[in-house]
């Protein structure tokens, strides 16, 4: 019998911490997403709201704090951390995220359920170990002797383990923006993120979805980078507002909804959106268009391509035809045929590990070389389908050069006849030629923009 099946027919009872357990196994172990994860099992559980709320945050904060747990672990065990059982492994992480990070939490209740979600999960001898290493766990705490190393002796290990982060990406960081900054951007994404809504202007106006929200019990505020933004400070549940407004808005960040206004599409226009999925950005291009004209939506993944139709159908938007296809694979009858084309490239997305719990761990420093090759061939191909006097413009959710202005830059002196366009900067008025967003600057998600043109003939 699998652990994971193992795990299902012993842990029965719908605890908080069964629930929460069940979902961080599936992350950590089964590849999933946490909010997804989450969400999912969340609606086929019966708990009331204090127990979501007890359930997320252990979700959220035992895979957040994962690396510094084990290393925490690695200090109380002898039992290398490959040799542990999965599960047993997981009750673990999420014992110790309770007695280090959960005041409210008495450490002897997270002991205790913790063994009992091991003799559940395993057997005996499993659940004497997990209590034997977090009563340890207790005991270094109280006497100050699970010690993390000093900053002065390693400054990057200090920052990763007491900032929740990957040793190898620290040091990125602190290369590239310092101690200070690379501090703040650690913060950041250590934050719960905020829900933003985009108005979708097609069926209502922002004050009235603010209205709405008001109604709902949400609390909420306009965004100032985004005219049609919205930020709710507090939410009353997604599920109600679905049944009031349900085309009357879309999850998007706020960092996201700049990228169509960057692209200023009009009516009528011919636009491509090369790497569409899910559809957020698609479905503000056509608000911006009055869903008149003609948007391609293509993406690589067949099972994505409902996606898109389920928001367009959502959001009342019909000038919106998927397209299932490589974006780095000419398509010889879109040849200079597009007013505007948008490249939101795959990245290594460094930008939005705030909103993504489990991504941190799941990216290497390998990637850092991955993405750059892919995202010139799909500039460089795409580049072909825009008409002269038409807009390119390029986007990715991530802080590395390499995938950005550096990218952007080698893409303008291979190819002499596009030039950066300029836009307006969402803020400050001024325009500019490309906008690189930094979480711990300006309090938003990281993005990258930049508009080119193709010259007229």
């Amino acid at each position: 019998m699998t652990e994971k099946r193992q795990a299902n027919k012993k842990i029965k009872k719908d605890t908080a911490r069964q629930i929460a357990l069940e979902v961080i196994c599936a992350v950590i172990d089964g590849g999933a997403y946490a909010n997804i994860a989450l969400n999912k099992t969340l609606r086929t559980k019966k708990t009331d709201d204090r127990d979501r709320r007890f359930i997320t945050e252990l979700v959220y904060g035992t895979i957040k704090a994962k690396g510094t747990l084990d290393w925490l672990l690695s200090q109380l065990s002898a039992r290398p951390l490959a040799k542990i059982d999965k599960v047993i492994l997981n009750i673990l992480r999420m014992g110790l995220y309770q007695i280090f990070y959960l005041d409210k939490v008495p450490a002897s209740a997270a002991c205790n359920e913790s063994t009992e979600l091991a003799k559940a999960a395993s057997h005996a001898g499993a659940a004497k170990f997990v209590n034997g290493i977090l009563r340890s766990a207790v005991r270094g705490r109280e006497a100050g002797t699970l010690l993390f190393p000093d900053k002065s002796a390693d400054a990057a290990l200090n920052l990763a383990l007491t900032k929740l982060h990957p040793l190898w990406l620290v040091k990125h960081w602190l290369k590239q923006f310092g101690e200070e900054e690379t501090g703040k951007l650690l913060d950041y994404n250590n934050l719960p993120p905020v829900l933003s809504l985009r108005t979708n202007t097609l069926k209502t106006t922002r004050s009235n979805l603010l209205e709405v929200l008001k109604e709902a019990g949400f609390e909420a505020a306009p965004s100032k980078w985004c005219e049609e933004g919205i930020i709710c400070t507090k939410t009353a549940g997604l599920n109600a507002l679905m049944e009031k407004a349900p085309g009357a808005f879309y999850m998007q960040d706020e960092s996201s909804m700049l990228v169509a206004h960057a692209v200023c599409p009009q009516p009528g226009m011919t636009v491509l959106d090369l790497c569409a999925a899910p559809g957020g950005k698609t479905t503000h291009l056509a608000q911006l268009m009055q869903n008149k004209g003609r948007i391609y939506a293509c993406d690589i993944h067949p099972h994505k391509m409902e996606l898109i139709k389920e928001n367009a159908v959502r959001l009342g938007i019909d000038i919106i035809e998927p397209v299932l296809m490589d974006a780095s694979v000419f398509k010889p009858e879109w040849a200079g045929a597009a007013d505007c084309v948008l490249v939101d490239a795959p990245c290594s997305g460094f930008g939005v590990l705030r909103r993504r719990a489990e991504a941190r761990w799941r990216k290497s420093k390998k990637d850092l070389k991955v993405f750059p090759p892919l995202q010139k061939a799909i500039l460089q191909n795409t580049a072909r389908y825009v008409k002269p006097g038409g807009r390119l413009v390029y986007s990715t959710c991530t802080l590395e050069q390499a995938e950005n202005n550096l990218l952007v830059s080698e893409f303008l002196n291979a190819n002499t006849e596009f030039e950066y366009a300029g836009f307006r900067h969402p803020l400050t008025g001024e325009t500019i030629n490309e906008l690189q967003l930094l979480p711990q600057r300006d309090n938003v998600d990281g993005f990258y923009i930049c508009v080119m043109r193709r010259k007229e003939l």
